[in-house]
């Protein structure tokens, strides 16, 4: 029997709890990894963690974690090496959305993106470097990024400007990991909307002003999303996991690159 790529390899995914998460999580746990899902405290996540086991049973966990708290996200990655001896791989998927003309913003919901995508962000990859510096093994870090920094939306300035920043700041990572064995990847997706019973929390916030900007429906969404792109695609949660497996079992010699998962997108570019 072949054995599986991530036997033995333990994994933190952010804000796991959604679509993008579901399919993360789930392909990772096809792959034989051991996976500890993290997202804000409550039913939700609780609900998550069982989901997860019935994909496979006792090969993961859910451990409470706000990514713009300094002492939550260190007490979950404590939490991590104290469970399991190690942490090889981190995917930072926590984000949120918002839409908003540039002269109608909400300078305090502006702020609120910039605490969760650009904070969120930093502190996520200054815990998760110290914790493998220290540890010394190496590892694999992947950032959620988006087609909406190399093509941004109007109405989507907050979310583009702070996804970038998100972007940047895992660009920097790369440099300054790099001597430690640990690359740090970006996966750029398109609008992903459900996977499996888990919808995307991006969509549930952003998906009602879209339809109305658009004039559309609910499905007519979807459509206007898969029919945009080059090889018309409806681009799902499995779709940017299976981008996310390509860096984290280091199929390349390869750090500071983003994947997009878009269909083709000609205005995203560079591809």
């Amino acid at each position: 029997m072949i054995e599986k790529p991530l036997k033995d390899k333990v994994a933190i995914v952010t804000g796991a709890a959604g679509a993008i998460g579901y399919g993360i999580c789930e392909v990772l746990l096809e792959e034989g990894c051991t996976v500890v899902a993290t997202d804000l405290p409550g039913e939700r996540l609780d609900t998550f963690g069982q989901d997860l086991d019935a994909i496979v049973a006792n090969q993961s966990t859910t451990v409470p974690l706000d990514v713009t708290d300094v002492d939550s996200t260190k007490k979950a990655f404590d939490t991590v090496y104290e469970k399991y001896g190690r942490l090889d791989i981190v995917i930072h998927n926590a984000g949120i959305a918002h839409v908003s003309k540039l002269v109608d913003m909400d300078i305090e919901k502006f702020r609120f993106l910039e605490k969760v995508n650009v904070d969120g962000t930093l502190i996520i990859l200054a815990e998760a470097g110290r914790q493998m510096i220290k540890h010394d093994k190496g590892g694999d870090i992947v950032v959620m990024s988006t087609k909406n920094v190399p093509s941004p939306s109007a109405g989507f300035g907050a979310y583009s400007c702070t996804k970038a920043g998100c972007h940047q700041l895992s660009r920097i990572a790369s440099l300054e990991f790099a001597p430690h064995n640990i690359r740090v990847n970006m996966v750029a997706p398109d609008a992903v909307f459900s996977e499996g019973k888990y919808k995307s929390g991006l969509w549930n916030l952003v998906g009602e002003d879209r339809m109305k900007a658009r004039k559309i429906s609910e499905d007519e969404l979807h459509d206007y999303y898969q029919n945009r792109n080059l090889l018309k695609a409806k681009v799902t949660g499995r779709h940017v996991a299976n981008a996310v497996l390509y860096f984290i079992t280091r199929q390349s010699p390869t750090t500071g690159a983003t994947i997009p998962v878009d269909g083709g997108l000609p205005d995203a570019t560079p591809r």
